[in-house]
């Protein structure tokens, strides 16, 4: 059984009973978008949390709390910003979810607002209707759901939420906007489904790792190089991630925030108190666990997420780079969990898995079918990780048939596929001969999370994406994938396989040529007093 972070007790009989659950963790699921994993991710950060009978507020646990034994769950109160989800959503939702208790409650709160405005030039009406769309306007995910499955873009603390659910066909017969409160299910987690939790979960247990073991593993898998001394020092780490997160939740205007907290827990503090509770009631949510021996890819991921709230960029495009940097890590997850339970041990091996890249008109054939026969190797390391017995002990009668297929579909290599297509990293969106691409916002998100310092020799970058994600674009690099998923050495591949890489650093203006054959990657939003690698 695996060793788990924090160490709770298993429940094999539901929540822990499917394998994909037990190998990777409690739980990555194919129906959470990508943004939604970044969602509850900060979700869990901004929220009041406790755990071995200390409460705590800081974005991450204190480091002397994360070195304790964790025998008990994390847990977590997040709030449910109904009133902010109402007025912001109600009017832009499906007729047929508008019950007549919402309706009244957001007629309560716009009279509300009216007789708490004051304005020389225009209407109370007009400013009501302005500020509908001014958060609107920071709608993120979930359009055709009920308004109150919606969410927010994970622009500010007072705008994330927790997933709440109408129970619609129990409430037919409400009409008072209080008693309905009772018919929102806030802990359900159909859409924030769980993932965040790992990934945060994940965070804090890479955190966890003495500063030697860290840099024992970065130096025999290839990756000193890639990052810098303090990124090697988990307690630097542990500060830099805390403030950066700190620092990505102040970044949109205090007003927009002030007035998210106003509409939502000052015009009606009656429902902000009947959903949310208050600090000496809170209502808290459980997360789950991550495997312990996920460390090291979780480290990476860290350090991925500082660089990405560092850089000097635009919110919107931080919050857009860090939802396809979550959805990277997940697929690392899978990939690189699955690869330590195969039948022939591959521990030891880094990266777990390698992704032959193809150029993205298909144009070298050999290429492109190198990155197909990668691309089914992952599904099959996936599959057969599943499957080791050290996962899944045998169940009578149908039960495991049901659960394996259950976790091909929701948790294993099918999520794997379907995350992958929607961050663009893998193509066709539909039909058959899946292969590795790589988009411009991927390729910036390369940029931004592989350069510890501004600028990177183009040689160096190439391998900080192979060592960190897995990604092969050059011969020797594709030559190492072909022979990873077919154990057959290929030395040629037809001409040169990485100009529409070079093509696209240069469109990106990253790439700076310095000689015919040298070449620096630059990431312009890098800050100024991060140390170059040469």
């Amino acid at each position: 059984m695996l060793e788990r972070f924090p160490d709770i007790t298993l429940d094999l009989f539901d929540t822990d009973a499917n394998p994909a659950v037990r190998l990777f963790g409690r739980r990555f699921f194919a129906d959470q978008t990508t943004l939604e994993l970044l969602i509850e991710l900060l979700l869990v950060a901004v929220s009041p949390k406790k755990t071995c009978g200390e409460k705590f507020s800081n974005m991450l646990p204190p480091m002397e709390l994360l070195k304790r034994s964790w025998i008990d769950t994390l847990d977590y109160a997040p709030r449910a910003h109904l009133n902010l989800k109402l007025f912001a959503f109600f009017g832009a939702s499906k007729l047929d979810s508008r019950h007549e208790t919402h309706r009244s409650q957001l007629e309560h709160l716009d009279e509300e607002l009216k007789r708490r405005i004051s304005v020389n030039d225009d209407t109370p009406d007009n400013i009501i209707k302005t500020l509908e769309n001014l958060f609107l306007g920071f709608h993120g995910v979930g359009s055709q759901r009920t308004w109150c499955a919606q969410s927010f873009m994970p622009v500010s603390k007072n705008m994330i939420s927790c997933e709440s659910i109408w129970k619609q066909s129990k409430a037919k017969d409400i009409n008072d906007w209080t008693e309905a409160l009772n018919y929102f299910s806030h802990r359900q987690a159909l859409f924030l489904a769980r993932g965040g939790e790992i990934l945060y979960l994940q965070l804090c247990n890479a955190l966890r790792i003495e500063k030697d073991d860290v840099e024992k593993w970065l130096q025999e898998k290839g990756l000193a190089n890639f990052l810098t001394a303090d990124e090697k020092n988990p307690i630097w780490l542990h500060t830099s991630l805390g403030n950066a997160l700190n620092d990505l939740m102040q970044e949109t205007p205090a007003t927009v925030s002030k007035l998210a907290e106003f509409i939502d827990r000052v015009v009606d503090k009656e429902t902000a108190r009947k959903t949310d509770g208050d600090e000496n009631n809170l209502r808290w949510s459980k997360c789950g666990w991550c495997p312990q021996e996920t460390w090291p890819e979780s480290y990476l991921f860290a350090v991925e997420f500082v660089r990405v709230c560092r850089a000097k960029m635009d919110l919107m495009d931080k919050i857009e780079m860090l939802e396809a940097l979550c959805s990277m890590q997940v697929m690392r997850s899978l990939t690189t969990q699955a690869s330590r339970y195969q039948r022939v041990a591959t521990s030891q091996t880094w990266p777990a898995c390698r992704l032959a890249v193809s150029d993205p008109e298909g144009n070298n054939k050999t290429v492109k079918q190198v990155s197909r026969v990668t691309m089914q190797a992952v599904t099959k390391t996936i599959y057969d990780g599943l499957r080791h017995p050290d996962i899944f002990e045998p169940t009578p009668g149908n039960m495991r048939e049901k659960l394996y297929s259950e976790a091909d579909r929701r948790y294993g290599h099918k999520l794997f596929i379907t995350i992958g297509k929607r961050i663009g990293v893998i193509v066709p969106r539909r039909g058959a001969g899946m292969r590795f691409v790589l988009t411009p916002p991927l390729l910036r998100l390369l940029i931004v999370t592989l350069l510890p310092g501004r600028r990177l020799t183009y040689d160096a970058f190439k391998l900080a994406a192979e060592s960190h994600f897995g990604l092969a674009f050059d011969e020797a690099s594709i030559s190492r994938a072909n022979t990873w998923a077919t154990g057959v050495s290929t030395a040629t591949f037809g001409g040169v396989t990485d100009e529409w890489l070079i093509k696209m650093l240069h469109e990106a203006g990253a790439l700076r040529k310095l000689s015919d054959s040298c070449a620096l990657v630059e990431n312009t939003a890098a800050v100024d007093h991060q140390e170059n690698i040469k």
